[in-house]
């Protein structure tokens, strides 16, 4: 059953999803949607994440809509700001201090951290020194 919170955030499963409890402030922002029915979410220590994000565990099967595919974990790094309208696919992982611009579609992982990804789907726009 969905687990839904303050300003029209809603998280699929309250089990499923990992933070440090200083950072509840995620969970304010309006129209986020943590997707996390079969499978986990780790948020790092002090990041961010902006109005409208999806960040999204499992997805339908092609051959049969009406089945999902087998959900994999999603994780983010320490210090990580996830841009408004940015969209998070099953099993990504990114590593500290990435920051995902605004509308963002990301499809894999980037784990080296330190960068600043964008574009659908994302890719690289600039290292942080």
């Amino acid at each position: 059953m969905p687990f839904p919170t303050a300003l029209t955030c809603l998280i699929s499963d309250g089990k499923n999803i990992h933070f440090h409890p200083d950072d509840i402030n995620n969970f304010q922002s309006p129209g986020t949607y943590y997707q996390n029915f079969d499978a986990h979410i780790y948020i790092g220590q002090g990041t961010y994440i902006a109005p409208n994000v999806g960040i999204i565990t499992a997805n339908h099967d092609l051959n049969n809509l009406e089945v999902h595919k087998k959900g994999t974990d999603v994780k983010f790094g320490k210090k990580c700001w996830i841009g408004m309208n940015s969209i998070i696919l099953p099993g990504v992982i990114l590593g500290d201090n990435t920051v995902v611009a605004a509308g963002a579609v990301v499809t894999k992982s980037f784990p080296q951290g330190y960068i600043v990804i964008g574009g659908n789907p994302a890719k690289i726009i600039k290292v942080i020194e």
